[in-house]
């Protein structure tokens, strides 16, 4: 493998040559808005990837049409910087040498290489240092771990997090388009008395919950589950934080919301973790009971920050504290980190 090519000095980024892998899916396509609006991100080439069912489609960007190439083992990465790949974990395992061999970084969404102790896990707002070690391939997180630790990174900053209780309420947006289509579809046939045999989600998802995301993968604890304890512990250098997580699928279509109850070494007032919150990057404050003001879904959606509020005491621990935390899993919670990711090594 050729050695990367942004771990040297450069003096500028002309000539950027930046690849998308997985185009045509949703966080491809998020990849594309995101890139679009950010003008400032140096795009000179770009190249798009995708399967045998996506290859040979165009998408708009900057001006000028591109044709999605079929994603296979051959030289077409040569000569790419960063590649922003989405295309599932078996993909990216499967790909992941044909991306990187002439020096192309590769900064993955999927969770091929999230626990691999060779590959940073990052969160910018809350390790950028760890970009500073990746050998060709760097790691985003899960959408939920992203919401939620950059909610409450600055209270880990002020005193270490020892454990966190956890719920999220994950919008049918995380499994795809095909779930929002499938909540709307069944919005619609219940209002007409018509009945949907759900094909994404394991019941019927409108007018419900379903407490169950992934499959078993720890004393009863789903994979998603699991990713909150495992990815956290990584990303904040806090190897024997302990995370006890419940993830739902919600018939919200898009943005993730978390319950957090957390317990820190030393005890932080309300007061002083709502400033610690507002100012922190990445965060805003949303927190106003007396006045029902507070972080939802529809007010987070298309946004690329994670709004927080609902702070308080618990009332169980003298330590803890409890929050509400949204955020736009397709934007901050993949596609925005993702690019924001690649920021970081151009600002190097």
């Amino acid at each position: 493998m050729e050695e990367n090519k942004l771990k040297k000095s450069k003096a500028n980024f002309e000539n950027m040559k930046i690849a998308i892998v997985g185009a045509s899916g949703a966080v491809g396509q998020e990849f594309l808005t995101i890139l679009n609006e950010r003008t400032d991100f140096p795009v000179d080439e770009l190249l798009l990837f995708g399967s045998q069912r996506s290859a040979g489609r165009t998408y708009p960007f900057r001006g000028r049409e591109v044709k999605v190439q079929l994603l296979q083992h051959d030289d077409a990465f040569k000569g790419v910087d960063i590649a922003l790949a989405s295309a599932g974990a078996g993909t990216s395992k499967e790909f992941a040498q044909t991306i990187t061999k002439y020096g192309t970084l590769m900064i993955d969404n999927s969770s091929a290489f999230r626990l691999d102790p060779e590959v940073p896990l990052v969160i910018p707002e809350v390790n950028p240092e760890d970009v500073k070690w990746h050998k060709g391939i760097i790691s985003n997180p899960n959408c939920t771990t992203i919401v939620t630790l950059v909610a409450i990174n600055a209270l880990a900053k002020e005193s270490p997090i020892e454990t966190i209780i956890a719920s999220s309420y994950q919008a049918v947006s995380g499994a795809g388009k095909g779930g929002i289509d499938e909540l709307n579809n069944e919005v619609k046939a219940l209002s007409e008395g018509k009945h949907l045999e759900p094909k994404v989600f394991q019941y019927q998802i409108a007018y419900n919950i379903i407490p169950q995301i992934g499959g078993e993968a720890f004393e009863g604890y789903t994979s998603e589950e699991m990713k909150m304890q495992n990815e956290g512990r990584k990303i904040l250098h806090l190897p024997e934080m302990k995370v006890s997580c419940t993830c739902a699928r919600v018939p919200v279509i898009r943005s993730h919301s978390v319950s957090v109850v957390l317990r820190t070494k030393e005890k932080i007032s309300v007061e002083r973790a709502k400033e610690l919150i507002a100012n922190a990057p990445g965060c805003k404050l949303v927190d106003d009971l007396k006045n029902k003001v507070y972080p939802m879904p529809l007010d987070t959606s298309d946004q690329d920050i994670v709004y927080v509020g609902r702070i308080r005491e618990d009332l169980t621990d003298e330590r803890g504290l409890n929050i509400w935390c949204c955020g736009d899993q397709v934007r901050k919670g993949a596609a925005t980190n993702t690019v924001q990711i690649a920021e970081l090594l151009l600002e190097k």
